[in-house]
């Protein structure tokens, strides 16, 4: 903050403004302005500091440092619409954290000698599509893996999906069952079960309950933004955040973990599709290339005459072009899954899935994945090499 000085900016020794800003930056450091919570968090810790502030006005009132924080914290109050009335955070920073606010809990673990904790780090999941996955370590891959598929599972946390074919003679899938487990965690809260199908995407565990722990502490909730279509389901306690949809007949599913609890893991539990990616065994996309099903082009294998899927490369281009302004990875997996299946849903899935990085994935830099031509591949993954002027994609046969 710069209305803020952390030292000797005045020689005032009797004002206590120094240690109010410091008490504020320890409340708020490990604060996370992508969770969910950071505005209820980051307002208590205002109070805090306006409370602070007030007790010292009358040894700190010939202070600039001391003026200037009033004012910062008047304009940031403002900024957040945080309420001058209000739970405000305890003054002692190694007493304000939530044991079940995995934000909190975790650094004063590893930092209980002292200095200021470092942010975790949290990775970004996805899967949407035909299935298109990206992985925990931005690896992007098409996948068939029809049937039951664990994308994560760990001492936390497992989640499994289940696909089937899209369209006949095709081996490409998509999802139809997501069930999810929230394991037990100290007294933060019990398992916890959830589990969507086509058509029945419900805003409640399979218990019938919404949240997971304490109904005060919430550290564990559905929400629900739109009935039957889409839920999102926060995790406080370890810091994890999931969104579901439905888009057609199919599901999407994106998740933010922070990275140690994500290789929170037994040897037993590698496969991860969220970790260690599909088997090569199961991958679409073969050394890499994304193979387009393209009717009416001279593929090196010949192909039909006419799509099946009733889109030409053309009106796939465009149609994904409406809602997808950036070519990058998902623009194209859109165009995939429009010449597969003909099914324009899947244009709204990579639109929400693109949607869904920019909520969760923590790296903006890192939201687009594009394709490189040359062999660079596509997020260390895949490859689209360039030709025929406004799409420029050189096809492998798809079966």
């Amino acid at each position: 903050l710069s209305v803020l000085c952390l030292g000797d900016c005045q020689l005032h020794t009797s004002c206590g403004i120094q240690k109010c800003t410091t008490d504020f930056v320890s409340l708020t450091s490990h604060l996370n302005a992508a969770l969910e919570d950071f505005d209820l968090e980051f307002c208590k810790a205002l109070r805090a500091y306006s409370v602070c502030t007030y007790r010292n006005s009358k040894v700190c009132r010939g202070n600039l440092v001391y003026h200037s924080a009033v004012l910062g914290i008047g304009d940031l109050m403002t900024q957040r619409n945080c309420t001058k009335d209000g739970p405000t955070s305890s003054t002692n920073p190694e007493m304000a954290h939530d044991p079940c606010n995995y934000s909190g809990h975790t650094e004063v673990r590893e930092h209980r000698g002292g200095g200021k904790p470092p942010l975790p780090t949290y990775l970004f999941c996805g899967l949407f599509g035909d299935p298109h996955l990206r992985t925990f370590k931005d690896h992007f891959q098409t996948c068939k893996v029809e049937g039951a598929w664990p994308l994560i599972d760990n001492n936390y946390l497992s989640v499994q999906v289940t696909n089937v074919p899209v369209v006949p003679g095709s081996s490409a899938t998509a999802t139809k069952k997501i069930t999810i487990i929230f394991k037990s965690y100290q007294d933060c809260t019990d398992q916890k079960v959830y589990q969507a199908m086509t058509d029945d995407l419900p805003a409640a565990f399979v218990d019938g309950t919404t949240s997971g722990g304490d109904g005060n502490t919430r550290s564990l909730r559905i929400v629900e933004k739109v009935s039957g279509k889409y839920i999102e389901m926060h995790a406080r306690y370890i810091g994890t955040t999931v969104y579901i949809r439905q888009l057609g007949h199919y599901l999407t599913l994106a998740i933010r973990m922070p990275q140690e609890l994500v290789m929170a893991y037994e040897e037993s539990q590698d496969l991860q599709l969220c970790v260690n990616g599909c088997p090569s065994s199961e991958r679409i996309d073969q050394s890499g290339h994304l193979p387009l099903p393209v009717m009416g082009k001279l593929l090196p294998w010949g192909a039909a005459a006419h799509p099946l899927s009733g889109y030409t490369l053309e009106t796939a281009t465009t149609k994904c072009h409406e809602k997808m302004l950036v070519k990058d990875i998902y623009f194209y997996s859109c165009v995939f899954d429009l010449l597969t299946t003909g099914d324009a849903n899947f244009t709204a899935a990579a639109h929400s899935a693109m949607q869904d990085v920019e909520a969760l994935h923590p790296s903006k830099e890192h939201w687009h994945i594009f394709p490189r031509s040359g062999g660079g591949g596509v997020g260390r993954d895949g490859r689209f090499f360039v030709s025929l002027g406004f799409l420029c994609l050189i096809f492998v046969a798809y079966l």
